[in-house]
């Protein structure tokens, strides 16, 4: 639903660059490479990276459900 607020290995706080990894890598006029975002975002960590890398967005679709 929602991304997140932290890592679910290893508790690094990640939620906080959901926005600018979102409009950097699929709402720009050209997508950056999400390896390279996350370099520059300084998410290091494996478990990190897949948090943002595998997240879908859902909040909008179900929200009018609840």
């Amino acid at each position: 639903m929602m991304v997140p607020v932290r890592c679910f290995t290893c508790g690094n706080v990640v939620g906080e660059h959901w926005e600018e990894f979102k409009a950097r890598t699929r709402e720009a006029e050209e997508p950056e490479d999400p390896e390279m975002v996350l370099d520059e975002l300084g998410v290091e960590r494996h478990c990190c990276r897949r948090m943002l890398v595998s997240h879908k967005d859902l909040v909008d679709i179900v929200a009018p459900y609840q």
